[in-house]
């Protein structure tokens, strides 16, 4: 059952979720966190809802999230970092996500499938895309970063999803058979988050997390399409850099590194 108190019952950290706000229903937990962060939450507030009706996907589409089924929640972190390194805050949340999914997960052992990242930070389990997260930047009026909210949806024990994503969209339980508490969720993913962010800020980069992202890269060493603006063509990915981009070798055996919100990156034959 997802509840603050169910929540708080599992949370083993020291700063994220500590401060946590627990709705019933919002539009969106992400506008939520925005309006807290400004009158001063402190680092670490994590809101979460049962239901949310209006919240934001990448380029403007809409995730809305069934109640009593998935989990949407948005983070507050005030790094002290300068905004050139923080859109590496979305690939290091799609790391703790599939982290935090496979330690609820892990001691059922007829799973075989466990969850991989689809660069830059899609959560995917055989398959299927089971979580999204879009990251929001917040200026204060001298250009110092005031907070980043980070919004997370995952679908966790959902078994039915619209006719325009059902191809690519899948949840914890459609793609392992497992039911799992939404609200042990939660806590996995703020565990392994705030162990994360805490690794990222002694370098500032993903130097100490690039190995784990990589093991998980669920395209590494294999032929993906890159859609471009420029025109589409095929490369294989090689890993990432420290700074999140994404090292692919073309076909002329050169290297190139590219950026989240650039272009996009497909499977040759699919989604992954």
């Amino acid at each position: 059952m997802l509840s603050a108190e169910n929540i708080k019952g599992q949370l083993h950290t020291r700063w994220a979720a500590c401060n946590l706000v627990y709705k019933e229903e919002t539009g969106s937990t992400n506008d939520d966190a925005a309006l807290l962060a400004k009158e001063g939450a402190p680092h670490g507030t994590l809101v979460v809802v049962d239901r949310q009706s209006a919240g934001r996907g990448t380029r403007g589409r809409v995730w809305e999230t069934q109640e009593g089924s998935n989990v949407a929640m948005s983070l507050i972190v005030r790094p002290d970092a300068t905004p050139d390194k923080l859109s590496m805050m979305t690939l290091i949340m799609g790391l703790s996500v599939a982290q935090g999914i496979e330690d609820v997960i892990l001691d059922n052992e007829d799973i075989l499938d466990f969850p991989q990242i689809k660069w830059p930070n899609d959560v995917i389990i055989a398959g299927k895309k089971i979580c999204g997260i879009l990251t929001e930047l917040h200026m204060n009026n001298d250009n110092t970063v005031s907070d980043v909210v980070i919004g997370v949806g995952i679908n966790v024990n959902m078994t039915v999803f619209p006719d325009d994503i059902k191809g690519i969209a899948g949840s914890i339980y459609s793609q392992t058979g497992y039911k799992v508490d939404r609200s042990a969720v939660v806590a996995a993913v703020m565990k392994r988050f705030e162990d994360n962010y805490d690794t990222y800020m002694k370098s500032f980069d993903l130097s100490l997390l690039k190995d784990e992202y990589e093991e998980r890269l669920i395209n590494k060493d294999k032929t993906v399409k890159i859609l471009d603006p420029a025109g589409e063509y095929e490369a294989t990915a090689k890993g990432i850099t420290i700074g999140g981009a994404l090292i692919i070798e073309k076909e002329d055996g050169s290297i190139s590194e590219i950026n989240a919100g650039e272009v996009s990156v497909r499977g040759l034959y699919g989604y992954v």
